[in-house]
C-alpha cells in the first residue's frame, strides 16, 4: 500500500529531525525516489503525476487561460496533491492551447512547454532529473493561481519562481527560467492529440476542465462539490 510508504517517509523525517541533522549537502537536487513519480504518458501528450499503479487514475484536460480550470485548482488542487502523495491517485495532465488562437499569442503554449520541462529526460549516463508528482501538482496550482486572462501570462522567470516554490530540483527550475524548449514533446502535436482525445470523450460538451476516469471510462461530473470524494471512495 502506498499509505505505508508515506508513513515510512514521515517516520524517517522525524528520526532525522530528532537527531538534529542540520548540515547542508552540496550538489544538484534530484527527484526523491520515495516520492510519487512524474512521467510522460504512453502517447507522449500527457504528464502523469503519481504512481502508475495508483488505485484511482484520471486524465485532466486543462487550458492555462481557462478560468474554470483555475477555479478547479483553487478548490481541489491541494486535495488532489494529498491523494497523489499518498499513492492513491494518479493524474494525467493533458494541456490544451486553443485559447492562444483567440488571443493571437502563445501564452498557453509557453505554459504547456514549462509543464513538459518538468519531465526532463536523462542525459547520457545520468539519472532522470525530474520533478516529483506532488511537486508538479503544486507547480500547476501556482501557475493557474497566477492566471493572467487579459495579459501575456507569466514570464519564464515567473514560472521558475513557481517551480522553485513547488520544490522542484534547481536545474529543472533553471530550464524553465531559461525558456528552454521541452525536448520530449512537440507542443502543437501534443495539443492536437489531446484535443482529439477530448472530443472522443464528449464531442458535444468538450470544454475544459474535463476529468476522465480511466477505470470506468467515463467523464466525471465535476460540477458536484463532492466529485473528488466520490472518486476517491473507490480507492
Amino acid at each position: 500500500m502506498r499509505i505505508s510508504r508515506a508513513i515510512a517517509i514521515v517516520t524517517a523525517a522525524l528520526l532525522f529531525t530528532a537527531a538534529g541533522c542540520s548540515n547542508q549537502i552540496a550538489g544538484t537536487a534530484k527527484q526523491d525516489p520515495t516520492q510519487p513519480p512524474l512521467a510522460l504518458s504512453d502517447d507522449g501528450a500527457g504528464i502523469v503525476a503519481g504512481y502508475p499503479d495508483a488505485p484511482v487514475q484520471v486524465e485532466l484536460y486543462t487550458e492555462p487561460q481557462c478560468n474554470h480550470c483555475a477555479a478547479l485548482q483553487a478548490e481541489f488542487g491541494d486535495e488532489m496533491g494529498r491523494y497523489i502523495n499518498l499513492g492513491l491517485l494518479a493524474v494525467t495532465y493533458r494541456p490544451l492551447t486553443f485559447l492562444d488562437e483567440l488571443a493571437n499569442q502563445e501564452y498557453s503554449k509557453r505554459v504547456a512547454n514549462a509543464l513538459f520541462l518538468a519531465v526532463g529526460p536523462p542525459q547520457a549516463n545520468e539519472e532522470p532529473n525530474t520533478a516529483s508528482g506532488p511537486q508538479f501538482q503544486q507547480f500547476v496550482e501556482e501557475i493557474w493561481a497566477a492566471q493572467d486572462p487579459i495579459g501575456s501570462g507569466p514570464t519564464d522567470e515567473d514560472m521558475k519562481k513557481m517551480a522553485t516554490k513547488a520544490g522542484m530540483p534547481s536545474d529543472v527550475a533553471d530550464k524553465i527560467g531559461d525558456g528552454q524548449v521541452a525536448p520530449n514533446v512537440d507542443i502543437n502535436e501534443m495539443a492536437a492529440t489531446n484535443f482529439g482525445s477530448l472530443l472522443s470523450i464528449d464531442p458535444i460538451n468538450s470544454g475544459t476542465p474535463t476529468v476522465y476516469d480511466l477505470s470506468t471510462k467515463k467523464k466525471v461530473d465535476i460540477h458536484q462539490s463532492d466529485w473528488l470524494d466520490k472518486l476517491m471512495s473507490s480507492a
